[in-house]
């Protein structure tokens, strides 16, 4: 039997304890590599020892196999199979894995009754908004239900607030490389540019054929970039066609990779792979296929050679290059000058950084360091500073003009620049409950606490600011109307001082009648002793 890391452990108490408190539909984000399947086989258990059936979904058969081994591994509980023929009504076993493309069917989906399952858990989940998915859900719909996927970006996260009702817990790739569990990642910048300002778009993201036409005259160039930098690294390389991925295979081979190529049509898949795995390919090229459902720690270079608008998916490419692996110092991931001023495309930044602006500035300064690998936290740090700095500037402008405003309550802006809140400031609803316009319990509870209400634009952003307004009062940090007293005279971060010491300063200037600030301080860099 398995046993769980510590963030793992979070994990599996946080979605039980959302279902605990009534909410039906929870999500887990787990980064590619940190055992997602595993925590899931845990939760699993835990609803069987209730006496509960468990339906585990997934959208390919690869992904229904390995998570019933895994929930063999992991728990010692085997698992009935709903595919094709196969069906898990009327079996002894109590968690079943099932295909959608299967159990979507209406006949199939009438043979059970509307309560068979007390739990569906949905691997991969952001496959989850199609209608398919959603037609399961619908009839099971009393069950409580889960879904685990691998970072997704805010666009996902939106769609997904569809179909579920909160975040149970969420564990991001920085800190899983902070803490050990997966490995450094280097970007390196290709100072190639590829023209894309012809492709279209289909079914939200670049269309695979226009692509592969764009990449094409430049593959012989790209091959002689990969023999700089990959020629000892063992590498997996993403293309748009299977046509793309056998013609860059034998222009490897002519550079001298030993370089092998695998699709969904590929009979001797398996024996492909278990021979890169052994390292006698250093290459693998594919279209799309080992996106999911295939692991290699030993892999230690990803190159994307299938531009994307898709977080989620860029994320898995560069998935499979981030688990640890004896004498691994770091993944590689090649990133290209893709040309185009029509469409927003994934990069480096995207795995990391979780605001906009700091991913453009990131990009930007990754592509100044072009053929230079740079690690992407030390990126991010820096990409983050320059924002934050930027966006100093321009709000102590706007604090300047609010110091002249006589209001009893202070602007979330200013308050929100004043705390340092990043999480506040870029906050953007995702669930349905958050998209609300605040309650009328939620504004009067802002007003008490010392914060305009009016700048507040959704229920979920309110509970956001009102859980960190009674963090900082159990912390004893300075409150909103001390901040709207003190940067009134010109004090900056107020918000990051102690209420005592900002009770200290608002009593001095007090005692000198309102009128001026203590001799000998200077407001604008004054920071108050510990």
């Amino acid at each position: 039997m398995m046993e769980l890391r510590p963030y793992q452990e979070e994990a599996r108490a946080a979605v039980e304890g959302e279902w605990e408190k009534g909410v039906q539909k929870t999500l887990l984000v787990l980064p590619t590599g940190c055992g997602k399947t595993v925590v899931f086989a845990k939760i699993t258990e835990d609803q069987v020892r209730k006496g509960e059936r468990i339906l585990i979904l997934a959208h390919r058969g690869e992904l229904l196999e390995q998570a019933a081994d895994k929930i063999r591994t992991a728990t010692g509980l085997m698992c009935a199979m709903e595919k094709a023929e196969k069906t898990c009504l009327g079996d002894w076993f109590r968690v079943a894995v099932g295909s959608v493309q299967t159990l979507m069917r209406e006949k199939r989906l009438a043979r059970f009754p509307s309560d068979y399952f007390q739990t569906i858990i949905i691997d991969e989940a952001h496959h989850c908004i199609s209608d398919s998915y959603r037609k399961i859900i619908s009839h099971f719909g009393q069950a409580k239900l889960l879904g685990v996927t691998a970072t997704p970006d805010r666009g996902d996260m939106q769609n997904l607030g569809e179909v579920f009702g909160s975040l149970a817990y969420e564990y991001t790739l920085p800190k899983a490389i902070k803490e050990g569990y997966l490995s450094p990642i280097k970007a390196l910048t290709i100072p190639l540019k590829l023209d894309l300002s012809g492709v279209s778009i289909q079914s939200g993201d670049l269309k695979a054929g226009d692509v592969a036409t764009a990449l094409d005259p430049y593959l012989h160039q790209i091959a002689d970039e990969m023999k700089k930098y990959c020629a000892d690294r063992k590498t997996v390389v993403f293309l748009p066609l299977v046509k793309t991925s056998r013609k860059f295979r034998d222009i490897l081979t002519e550079r001298g990779f030993r370089a092998a190529e695998v699709n969904g049509g590929s009979r001797d898949r398996e024996e492909v792979l278990e021979a890169f795995d052994k390292g006698e390919y250093n290459v693998l090229c594919n279209s799309m296929l080992l996106t999911e459902g295939w692991d290699c720690p030993s892999v230690d270079c990803v190159v994307v050679l299938r531009p994307t608008r898709v977080r989620s998916l860029y994320s898995q490419m560069v998935g499979r290059g981030t688990r640890l692996h004896p004498g691994k110092e770091h993944l590689l991931l090649l990133d290209f000058l893709w040309h185009t001023e029509r469409h927003e495309l994934c990069h480096p930044a995207d795995i990391i950084c979780t605001k906009k602006e700091v991913a453009q500035r990131m990009t930007a300064d990754l592509e100044q360091a072009a053929g230079c690998p740079v690690d992407i936290e030390q990126a991010e740090k820096k990409a983050s500073e320059e924002v934050i700095a930027e966006r100093e500037e321009s709000l102590a402008r706007q604090l300047e003009e609010m110091r002249h405003k006589k209001k009893k309550l202070v602007d979330p802006i200013q308050f929100e620049m004043s705390i340092q809140a990043e999480d506040l400031a870029g906050y953007v609803p995702a669930f349905g409950w958050e998209m609300a316009p605040p309650t009328e319990k939620q504004k009067a509870s802002l007003e008490k606490l010392g914060i305009l209400p009016d700048g507040i634009d959704s229920a979920g952003k309110a509970a956001k600011m009102l859980d960190r307004l009674n963090m900082r009062k159990m912390e004893g940090l300075s409150t909103p109307k001390q901040i709207r007293c003190l940067e009134r005279y010109g004090f900056r971060h107020v918000g990051t001082w102690s209420f005592h010491a900002a009770k200290n300063m608002i009593d001095r200037i007090a005692a000198a009648g309102w009128n001026s600030i203590p001799r000998g301080i200077n407001p604008r860099d004054y920071v108050p002793e510990k």
